[in-house]
């Protein structure tokens, strides 16, 4: 498709509010992480306003200034258009919003919409949007210009002379797209029953209308909800920038050398999700006064700061030693910290293991000049591909200058007859670091171009070598053909028929002709990460609540090629097979943590692993004892000390002069037997359940860290806390459920869980104070007093959440 330029665009939007959008329908939801389905309740307008809503959150998501758009509502209550004011007519048909820049007040008036008691005339909205595009667009010719119908198709409407809107639309270039609610659509598929005479007449109307257009589409609105979160990659114009190309030196040899006057745009841009900012509760001071009690929780982004200090406790030329650190050290050291303002400070580069001072905060730069230079040209098979980086640039000679055009040409078409590239340096500005790159040339049936892509300087790659794989020499010398190393014929053989069946260049859907094309495509294969974040991002921005309406399932075709193709599958089963025999495959089980029988365990020494000649360190270490290597020792206190006959530890001293390769001396000790592995601890955990009664507080707080599960750890919890508490000896454990009531509370709270905690504490209290129950239990409760009550609804709404109960009430449910 044609790249179009980015923004530059009009787009209105016409909203049908008569009284047909009120209808309500039922909306399926994403199932639950148990897999249950889900549907919500809402009003035709309220689910055609979300396609409206995610178009200008992409605007505003863009950020361009250029791109704008306005609302016009038909059906509304009272009249105020542009038409209206002139001639009159066109009753019921107002502008919502004016064109501008969308930002978020924009989506937040279109929350505010309600379907009035009017219907309105879709052809006047149309007529009234042309006219108020054209208006503000009166200067602005050039930009693109679009129209969006929103409707069910109920509201009756004239269209007599409805050919001249159709040429007034063409004229100015106008596209429309109307979305309609439960109309037909044979490719999706879908067919409304039962549909009334006069929504069969409109939408017949609609297809016509669109189809006599230069640029008209019908859908439906089910279709265009899902269609909308489709990864989409846009071609969009590059601006062209001017820059020079030379070959030759032209201040010495002027006469040998070549400039032509280029323009640089972008081939390909590097795309990435949008950052995630950090937000956390604004806490008042004390200065602040509270109003009102029922005030909303005011959230403030974090921004990063950066402060200086200079340790004045180790001066120049002082060693420390490190191993006689301890905690108080540390503590004296904070306080030797002197704070600097970062005016003080001027910036430094490590060179080696010193820092080398820049007061001017960069080196002084090169004496460059603007342009792209060519420095010498290599064959094209000796191009390295996997050295190529950054982002990929076209140079087109200079629209405007013929006579560049033919320069450029001639060396474009000579690169690519001799098939080479050229090595070039370009900077942007002068004064500017140059780059290194490769021109490469282009030759199309309209214009010749070049291509230019970043190569790396000598210094920043790194050779690394590596031992080889197929040939292993022996320690004298000898190259060794049979080695657990070395693969048999028969593994080679078996692996190579593996990868072979992995193979899915041909596993694609057929062409035309029937023949089988490639399963990947780079052009359909999206980045998760980016598209995924964005769909999540507009869905947050666009719904009311994330909890009754979750983010739906990602587009199947981001997902199109997360798993391998199903033939490829099949074809490596029996491979995989051969393959574990051949290869002798085995399930390596867990290694076991070896208990030691003083219950100590020894912990690894960061120089085990270097050397085999080693000694082992002692088993412990007490208070600040350095290691043995780094103290000398004395001949006399090397030797080892006599253990005691009854000692059960398993560590030893072993001889300085005793090679730790060679077999130990039996140690002559008696015989002491092993301490038994104590057995798992039961949770307690009954099917089904998440949380168990034996440490439920661990549970619950594990689960809340896995998230997704935050409903059924609250559920779990509650019903744990009801059946200790009535158990028999339950006294035992009255302090422990008190501190899982206060976490369960906090954590209803904050993610919204408020009707499950005053569910579950009603309950409680109901079968504490039953003559079978635990009345003292409930007496320890009501000494907590209003934080371990019911959530009010002052407490609920400043963190967004609803409670039915207020401040009065929940203290007289824990007092009486």
């Amino acid at each position: 498709m044609p790249a179009e330029r980015a923004g530059y665009t009009v787009t209105m939007f016409l909203i049908d509010v008569s009284p047909s959008m009120g209808a309500t329908r039922s909306v399926e939801l994403p199932p639950t992480p148990n897999g249950e389905q889900r549907t919500t309740e809402m009003t035709n307008l309220e689910w055609a306003l979300q396609f409206v809503k995610l178009k200008i959150q992409e605007m505003i998501f863009n950020g361009r200034k250029t791109d704008q758009c306005g609302v016009i509502l038909f059906g509304s209550e009272e009249t105020e258009n542009i038409i209206h004011e002139k001639n009159g007519g066109y009753q019921h048909v107002s502008e919502y919003i004016p064109i501008a820049q969308p930002n978020s007040a924009t989506l937040a008036k279109l929350d505010a919409l309600q379907p009035s008691e009017y219907s309105g005339d879709p052809i006047d909205a149309l007529i009234v949007g042309i006219e108020t595009q054209d208006i503000y667009l009166n200067k602005k010719r050039t930009w693109t210009r679009k129209i969006v119908i929103v409707t069910d198709g109920q509201s009756p409407m004239e269209i007599e002379d409805w050919e001249a809107t159709v040429k007034k639309m063409n004229s100015l270039e106008i596209s429309l797209t109307i979305i309609g609610i439960d109309f037909d659509d044979d490719e999706f598929p879908f067919h409304e029953e039962d549909k009334s005479t006069i929504k069969v007449e409109n939408e017949a109307f609609y297809h016509k209308l669109t189809s006599a257009l230069d640029n008209g589409l019908v859908g439906t609105c089910i279709f265009a909800l899902q269609e909308i979160s489709r990864p989409d990659m846009k071609e969009t114009k590059s601006a062209l920038m001017g820059t020079v190309l030379r070959l030759g030196d032209v201040d010495v040899r002027p006469e040998e050398a070549i400039e032509i006057l280029v323009k640089a745009s972008k081939c390909t841009a590097l795309a990435r999700p949008k950052s995630w900012k950090k937000f956390y509760r604004r806490e008042k001071t004390g200065d602040e006064m509270q109003v009102d009690e029922e005030e909303m929780t005011v959230f403030a982004q974090l921004k990063m700061r950066s402060e200086y200090y200079i340790d004045r406790s180790t001066q120049e030329g002082e060693e420390q030693d490190k191993m006689d650190t301890s905690s108080d050290d540390e503590k004296d050291k904070d306080k030797n910290l002197e704070k600097v303002e970062k005016e003080q400070l001027i910036r430094g580069f490590k060179y080696g293991s010193t820092y080398a001072p820049c007061p001017d905060g960069q080196f002084r730069r090169l004496n460059t000049r603007k342009g792209i230079d060519i420095c010498g040209f290599f064959h094209a098979k000796n191009f390295r591909r996997e050295l190529a980086m950054g982002e990929v640039q076209y140079i087109w000679a200079d629209p405007g200058a013929p006579q560049q055009q033919v320069a450029l040409s001639s060396i474009v078409q000579a690169m690519f007859e001799k098939g080479v590239l050229a090595i070039a340096r370009w900077v942007s500005k002068d004064g500017m670091d140059p780059k290194m790159g490769v021109l490469e040339a282009h030759v199309d049936t309209n214009i010749d171009f070049l291509l230019w892509v970043q190569m790396p300087f000598a210094d920043d790659v790194r050779k690394y070598t590596f031992a080889s794989l197929e040939n292993l020499v022996s320690k004298n010398g000898e190259s060794v053909t049979k080695h657990p190393y070395l693969p048999t014929e028969d593994q080679l053989e078996v692996m190579g028929k593996f990868i072979d069946s992995m193979d899915i260049m041909y596993l694609g859907e057929k062409d035309d002709k029937g023949k089988p094309i490639p399963w990947y495509d780079t052009r359909q294969s999206y980045n998760p990460a980016i598209h995924r974040t964005k769909q999540a991002l507009f869905h947050s921005a666009v719904v009311n609540d994330i909890t009754s309406n979750p983010l739906p399932p990602p587009h199947p075709e981001l997902l199109k090629y997360i798993n391998p193709p199903r033939q490829a599958l099949e074809a490596s089963k029996d491979v995989i097979v051969e393959c574990k025999a051949v290869f002798k495959v085995k399930e390596v089980p867990k290694k076991a943590t070896k208990v030691r029988k003083d219950g100590h365990v020894r912990a690894v020494d960061e120089d085990e692993d270097m050397l085999l000649l080693d000694k082992k360190p002692a088993a412990s270490r007490k208070g600040k004892e350095p290691a043995a290597s780094q103290v000398p020792v004395s001949p006399k206190l090397a030797r080892p000390a006599k253990k005691s006959a009854a000692s059960d530890s398993e560590t030893e001293e072993e001889s300085d002069q005793e090679p730790l390769l060679l077999t130990k001396r039996p140690f002559n000790a008696l015989p002491t037997p092993e301490r038994s592995m104590s057995p798992d601890v039961d949770p307690g955990r009954a099917p089904g359940r998440i949380i168990g009664s034996t440490y439920p507080l661990r549970d619950f707080k594990t689960n809340l860290a896995q998230g997704d599960v935050v409903t059924k750890a609250v559920e779990d919890i509650g019903v744990i806390i009801k059946e200790v508490v009535l158990r028999p000896f339950a006294s035992r454990r009255h302090k422990e459920m008190i501190e899982c009531m206060i976490a369960m509370r906090d954590t209803s709270l904050k993610e919204d869980e408020i009707d499950a905690w005053n569910a579950f504490l009603k309950d409680l209290k109901e079968s504490c104070l039953r003559e079978a129950g635990n009345s003292e239990f409930w007496q320890e409760v009501q000494k907590l007093g209003r934080s371990l009550s019911l959530i009010t609804e002052p407490e609920a709404r400043k963190l967004g959440g609803h409670s039915q109960f207020s401040e009065s009430a929940s203290e007289a449910f824990i007092t009486q």
